[in-house]
């Protein structure tokens, strides 16, 4: 299935980079500049992957429905106007902790210098915002494997909706039935299922605090390196 392959799609955020440090941060510090308490790093793991518009709204849910949970309607006019706030600082602290707390998962390097040798096109594809992922994988030195790096405000959807790997695979020049998605939750494996394109998964990473190998995929690896041996 892998032996046609053209092209890869990378995700980023538990795929390349161990970014729960980072989320941590900048989640914490947003929510003290709104009075908010803390969200601990559990919650975070089960939220993070689509997008951080998502995150934030589900963190500022989550926290305000434990302090006002009897309150509803104090609630809703508090998220209504906590949004607007914590967007603008969320952004400000995310850039500027961006890849302090983070690290590069073990065999990410090996792996992507095995699919750069073989003279496969390479793509970074993530939810994350471009201005946030860009700078991150230049801080992690992977931004050279990559001849385009798309981020969760670069096409009209999101993953897991299909529309940014076909796009992707249309600038890569690659039909999608020979473009590997390599990502580490369901939404990546939705994706690339519906645009046609194999998928491999790695166990380490987010996937709702769902165990990602009960997710279809051509393999479910515990290392990038062995990427080398699925392509024949």
């Amino acid at each position: 299935m892998l032996k046609n392959i053209q092209a890869v799609i990378v995700d980023l955020d538990g795929t390349m980079v161990d970014t729960l440090g980072d989320f941590e941060v900048a989640l914490n510090r947003m929510l003290a500049d709104v009075s908010l308490p803390p969200v601990d790093r559990a919650f975070i793991e089960a939220t993070v992957g689509k997008g951080s518009e998502h995150l934030i709204r589900s963190t500022l849910d989550y926290v305000q429905k434990q302090q006002l949970a009897h309150i509803e309607s104090a609630q809703s006019a508090i998220k209504s106007v906590a949004y607007q706030t914590a967007w603008a600082s969320y952004q400000s602290h995310y850039l500027a902790c961006n890849g302090e707390a983070s690290a590069v998962y073990p065999g990410v390097l090996a792996g992507l210098q095995t699919l750069r040798n073989r003279g496969l096109k390479l793509a970074c594809l993530t939810n994350k915002p471009l201005a946030f992922a860009k700078p991150l994988l230049k801080t992690k030195g992977l931004d050279g494997f990559f001849s385009h790096i798309f981020g969760g405000d670069s096409f009209e959807k999101k993953k897991p909706d299909p529309l940014p790997l076909i796009k992707t695979c249309e600038v890569l020049g690659a039909a999608p039935q020979h473009t590997l998605m390599i990502g580490d939750s369901s939404n990546d494996a939705q994706a690339a299922h519906a645009a046609h394109c194999p998928v491999v998964l790695m166990t380490y990473g987010y996937n709702h605090g769902h165990d990602i190998r009960a997710t279809p995929a051509v393999a479910h690896l515990s290392s990038l390196q062995d990427i080398d041996a699925l392509l024949g």
